[in-house]
């Protein structure tokens, strides 16, 4: 039997959701397609669209986006990955990989394995495309009709609620300023419960929406047929609605109706700038990328050329030049040349790899020195580049719709405010009667009722706690990036920890030196390396460089000791050469094996040159014509902790042995206790071998048993999956690209948490950046984040509380609409008032 046709995987970018029940409507309408399930995102407001062959036939991307449509929202298609295409051997005139292809050839998946949407671009077809929030333009929308707004509704606020500033026809000019705020400011609200209430349910959109037609319906209806129009009308505050110590025209409660859109509007704006972070973690892996290569071709005759091309037009087969200090185009296998790798992008380990001929080398390394001519094995999707990127996108994308409370709330909340002020209606009509003072009174408690109802505070409710509360953090150092990281701290109990940059410093720094002839001390074998090594851009050796560098507070080196050099003010001669200082010439480099040079001391003479190598065991003994084994044994000794380590040798002979390490950082420790006070049980995982892990687990407090070392990024996030499937809620620590995916994971569930030191891509994945680069800043920004997440419930109890107890009394017509209104100002104050309490938070 032929084998099942794979699915194909389309993302949507979904316009117009702005709650659960969205999400959720999205989703249904989908799912109602033959062989579709799909995977909706409000903070990316996307749709993740897998599509399973029915009866030989598979749905299109027109009817998904039909069906996004049906249910009210609009729908476009970013990206489309079809089955990959079975391969065939090339055709002898089959064009070359940098050619143009044919105008009239049938669109199919390009060399990513990625086919042009149907309504998309070719820009969106490669991947290209904003990856982010699919409106970029609406933060600067609803931050227009913001400020727009707040200007205006401020005279009116004035204006309607202190009876001294009103003048003659004062109620025409707060009308005129109103009426932009309630119709063109408010549409986004007005919009939303339309299309709600379209299919059935309400939101909290849907009371602002009535709340603000309302206010404005009774005030326009009072200004143009109840009287309050007569220029010289002054309203008073009332706290009876039948009170007869009024002029007895009905009121305008236009004011109530701008507070509250500002309010909202300043909520939204808010929430959308958050959004529009969300998908930048992708954006900023695809920037890592390499975006030329050095194709290389040899023709029939043996003659070799090379040229530049898009990395993109890479083809499996392909042979590229990788230069000293240039990325590697794609993934691929060395064919000639050696080099020494910066693999730090996807181990997040500082010691480069040495490659030569035979060896797997990954798209978007760093080429650090040595020149080399790699076969292509992997292009396109099939990158580890890009399958991290997929990883993100893919744990990105299965986060958990975002449940907020006050849509939770309001989802049961809205109707029965909507039937109170009905039934209110209804009451005073059938008590009172039907006389032109009793509707009025009816109209004015009804509305009261909708007024009071209308959660101006809930706007508030969680921007000024995560003002606050954010501020905070950022003054200590830490960036949180929405509500949904606040909910996920209170459920954490494990977190993930990263060990380079993370727990350790992140780089290299010589630990001690191993002296091999009693003769020379270590001060002087690490002076002569550094002089060599000064030429040098490896990793190694600028830690030796800055480890001989000199420094007023070092102490002479010893086994296990940091050294530095100290001595009086140096003298320099006329040449501007310190005297005494040592003099690198003739310097060379081995790619993979060590560096050389002919080093003297500067103004005493040529006779004191000595050939210094700096190396590898087998390199220098290479080199020298003799093994040394004290050498071998202190290196072995060393790479058996987990440390580095490199031979010093001059005049035939090994003098020394630089033992280099990543140190641990001095806060780590402490750190670490901080998260178990926390009740988190820290967990080390790394991509480093498994002697540096345990030196690291055991100098800062974690339990052995609680270490994973070896891993690439899919292994990290296999270990953060496995974790969660045990039940666990994890947070992860990280900081280079190698974790960005396992950052992403956690979040689906748990936390993220970057080091702010460390990869954009880490960084944008995440849901926390620690700004200073210090692992305490972990266990505060969970303590910080519960804080504020426990402020905000609060907030919400008092936003709705306050409401609720005030109906009853608008309903029995204790509490005219303006009174109302005073009642949310009050409302507000409670809320950013307890908010204010986390400025202290730490």
């Amino acid at each position: 039997m032929p084998a099942a046709p794979d699915p194909v995987v389309i993302d949507l970018a979904v316009g117009g959701m702005t709650c659960a029940s969205c999400v959720a409507r999205v989703e249904k309408k989908l799912a109602k397609l033959p062989g579709v399930s799909a995977t909706v995102n409000l903070p990316l407001e996307s749709a993740h669209v897998t599509i399973e062959p029915v009866d030989g036939e598979a749905v299109d991307a027109a009817a998904l986006v039909a069906a996004v449509e049906a249910a009210g929202y609009t729908a476009s298609v970013t990206r489309t990955t079809a089955p990959q295409a079975p391969a065939t051997a090339p055709q002898p005139d089959a064009p070359q990989p940098d050619a143009p292809a044919s105008p009239d050839a049938p669109a199919s998946a390009d060399a990513h394995g990625v086919a042009p949407a149907p309504t998309g671009t070719a820009d969106d077809a490669h991947g290209d495309h904003d990856t982010s929030a699919p409106t970029p333009d609406r933060g600067t929308d609803l931050l227009r009709r913001l400020r727009v707004s707040a200007i205006l509704a401020l005279p009116v606020v004035v204006l309607s609620m202190i009876p001294a500033t009103q003048f003659d026809g004062w109620q025409w000019l707060v009308t005129a300023l109103s009426l932009p705020v309630v119709t063109w400011g408010a549409w986004p609200f007005h919009t939303a419960a339309f299309r709600a209430g379209r299919h059935g349910s309400s939101t909290m959109d849907t009371l602002v929406s009535l709340g603000v037609i309302a206010a404005t319906g009774w005030s326009l209806w009072a200004l143009l047929l109840g009287g309050a129009g007569e220029i010289g009308m002054r309203m008073e505050m009332t706290f009876l609605p039948r009170a007869g110590n009024h002029t007895g025209m009905p009121e305008l409660y236009l004011e109530v109706a701008v507070v509250v859109t500002v309010f909202l509007l300043a909520g939204r704006y808010t929430e959308h700038r958050s959004r529009r972070r969300a998908g930048d973690a992708l954006r900023t892996l695809l920037e890592l990328g390499a975006t030329t290569a050095t194709l290389r071709v040899t023709d029939a005759d043996g003659t070799v050329t090379e040229r530049e091309i898009p990395a993109a037009q890479l083809q499996v087969g392909d042979e590229f030049v990788v230069r000293p200090g240039g990325k590697v185009a794609t993934d691929g296998v060395v064919v000639s040349g050696t080099a020494a790798i910066d693999t730090s992008l996807l181990t997040g380990e500082p010691v480069p790899v040495d490659v030569t001929a035979g060896d797997a080398v990954t798209g978007a390394t760093l080429n650090t020195d040595g020149h080399l001519v790699v076969r292509a094995t992997r292009v396109g999707e099939e990158t580890t580049l890009a399958q991290i990127g997929r990883l993100v996108a893919e744990a990105q994308t299965g986060k958990a719709p975002v449940q907020r409370l006050a849509d939770r709330i309001s989802a049961v909340f809205v109707p029965v405010v909507l039937v109170i002020s009905l039934l209110t209606l209804i009451a005073w009509l059938v008590i009172g009667g039907t006389d032109a003072a009793n509707v009025q009174a009816a109209f004015t408690a009804a509305v009261a009722v909708l007024i009071i109802a209308c959660p101006c505070a809930l706007g508030l409710a969680t921007p000024t706690a995560l003002l606050v509360g954010t501020g905070r953090a950022a003054q200590l150092g830490i960036v949180i990036k929405g509500p949904e990281t606040l909910e996920s701290t209170r459920r954490i109990d494990t977190v993930v920890l990263d060990k380079t940059g993370t727990v350790t410093a992140g780089a290299m720094a010589v630990d001690h030196v191993v002296a091999l002839d009693d003769t020379v001390p270590v001060r002087e074998i690490l002076a002569y390396a550094a002089a060599v090594e000064a030429g040098s851009e490896h990793p190694v050796a600028k830690a030796i460089v800055r480890a001989a560098t000199p420094s007023v507070d070092d102490e002479p080196v010893a086994a296990g000791a940091t050294p530095g050099a100290v001595g009086a003010a140096p003298k320099v001669g006329a040449d501007g050469v310190v005297v005494g200082s040592l003099q690198t010439l003739d310097f060379t480099t081995t790619a993979g094996g060590g560096v050389t040079g002919t080093v003297r001391t500067a103004h005493s003479g040529p006779h004191l040159s000595r050939r210094v190598l700096v190396g590898k065991p087998g390199w220098v003994a290479e080199q020298t014509g003799a093994a040394d084994a004290r050498a071998a044994t202190a290196v072995r000794d060393a790479e058996e902790s987990g440390a580095t380590a490199v031979v010093v040798a001059w005049d035939g002979s090994a003098r020394g042995v630089v033992v280099l390490r990543d140190p641990v950082k001095p806060t780590s420790r402490e750190a670490i206790a901080e998260l178990r006070d926390l009740g988190l049980r820290p967990y080390l995982v790394t991509g480093d071998n498994a002697g540096a892990a345990r030196e690291v687990a055991a100098a800062v407090g974690i339990d052995p048993a609680d270490v994973v070392a070896g891993v690439l990024p899919d292994g990290k996030v296999d270990v953060v999956k496995r974790l969660q499937a045990e039940g666990r809620v994890v947070a992860v620590v990280g900081d280079g690209v190698n974790d960005a995916a396992a950052l992403a994971q956690a979040g689906t569930q748990g936390l993220g948490m970057a080091m702010g030191t460390g990869t954009d891509a880490a960084i944008q994945a995440s849901d926390v950046t620690l700004v200073r680069g210090d692992l305490r800043a972990a266990a505060a920004a969970v303590r910080i984040s519960r804080r504020t997440l426990a402020i905000i419930k609060q907030n919400l109890f008092w936003a709705f509380a306050y409401n609720v107890a005030a109906i009853p009394l608008a309903a029995l017509g204790l509490l005219n609409p303006m009174i109302a209104g005073a009642a949310m100002a009050a409302s507000s104050v409670i809320v950013v008032t307890n908010s204010l309490r986390l400025r202290t938070a730490s």
